[in-house]
């Protein structure tokens, strides 16, 4: 019973992506139709907590924000180009997308707060359009009749997420074995098409493991006020329809211990195959299908760079540790010389005083 309700929670929370990428018959093409985005190698460098001051340094890829099943130019997202930014630290992945807009936060309800998605692929098979793209339908497809189709996706509605505070992965939905988030809706899951979507974890019968949700990531919106930090009971944290820029940041291991085709495993040096999708309400009104939109109309590249720098890369210079290192050679220094005049001393000693040999001790016991 448990195990039903939370399916019927998992298609409730992905219903809004019903459509996102389903295209029927022939995909849909846009002008330039796929990009790159590339991850470098800077480790310590990023922090997530939906500030973009640590991503300065980082080159961005921008692309038009185009309606997912009508990617024409003409109707193009109002607020222009999304800026996705990547990095890595040889262990994890780090995104930052950036996108321009007004203000809009209604708590509790998703469909009147922007939302964001990365999909990535899984399967050699998995397509960009009708997510994944197997062509069997609810209660037919499965993990051996789809096999090669997976998608991996990362959804972040943000209705009951606060800024500035982490999201994702946490320790009571992954003891409970899915990819879902009950605080803020930052969830991973699995497809092989718009019709079969699942949270990790979550699935036909075959598919039921052990999963968890590897992601974490915060919101922010630069028309917040910043001080020490946001919490419930400020919502709505910022002024409505206050002109800005939307900050979504994000983070996952390289790998994770999946062993169900649910999770993309990323490779330094190898592309992996990503999408980034973006919902916005207009004139306070819920998103709807037609109001999807898409970094592109298909694929984009993901590079995460092997480093050639790493062999040289340096990480600043400690402080502290070149401090106690400073000391520790001046208590060695100072041992040394106390080691050197104590032996000096003894030598000194040694020569003044008189040697009995052990026979007159003997003989002189005997005669007392």
């Amino acid at each position: 019973m448990m195990r039903l309700l939370v399916s019927l929670a998992a298609v409730a929370v992905l219903l809004a992506a019903a459509t996102a990428h389903e295209h029927h018959g022939e995909a849909p093409t846009c002008a330039g139709g796929s990009g790159r985005v590339l991850a470098e190698f800077r480790p310590g460098e990023v922090t997530v907590d939906g500030h973009s001051d640590d991503w300065e340094g980082v080159e961005a890829s921008e692309f038009a924000l185009l309606p997912a099943l009508d990617p024409d130019e003409d109707k193009a997202y109002s607020g222009g180009k999304v800026a996705v930014k990547a990095v890595h630290d040889g262990v994890n992945v780090f995104f930052m997308l950036q996108v321009d807009g007004a203000y809009a936060y209604t708590k509790g309800e998703n469909h009147k707060c922007p939302s964001v998605a990365l999909m990535f692929q899984v399967g050699e098979n998995a397509t960009y359009n009708n997510m994944g793209g197997c062509k069997d339908m609810p209660g037919s497809c499965t993990s051996r009749s789809c096999r090669g189709y997976e998608v991996d996706i990362m959804h972040f509605s943000i209705g009951t997420a606060i800024p500035g505070r982490l999201y994702g992965g946490n320790h009571i939905d992954n003891a409970v074995g899915n990819g879902n988030d009950r605080f803020g809706h930052l969830v991973d899951v699995y497809a092989w098409n718009p019709h079969c979507r699942y949270l990790d974890g979550v699935g036909p019968k075959e598919n039921n493991s052990n999963a968890q949700n590897d992601w974490h990531g915060a919101w922010w919106h630069s028309s917040l006020a910043i001080h020490s930090g946001f919490v419930d009971d400020d919502n709505p944290y910022g002024k409505q329809e206050e002109k800005g820029t939307y900050y979504f940041e994000f983070s996952r291991p390289l790998r994770t211990m999946d062993q169900f085709q649910q999770d993309a495993q990323f490779t330094i040096g190898q592309p992996s195959k990503m999408a980034v999708a973006f919902w916005y309400p207009t004139d306070g009104k819920e998103w709807s299908d037609s109001e999807h939109y898409s970094a592109s109309c298909d694929w984009l590249v993901l590079d995460i760079q092997p480093s050639s720098e790493a062999a040289y890369y340096h990480p600043a210079p400690n402080r502290s540790w070149d401090a106690a290192t400073v000391f520790a050679l001046l208590l060695s220094l100072v041992a040394i010389c106390l080691s050197i005049f104590v032996g000096c001393l003894f030598s000194r000693n040694r020569s003044t005083a008189q040697f009995t040999p052990l026979e007159q001790i003997q003989f002189a016991e005997e005669r007392h």
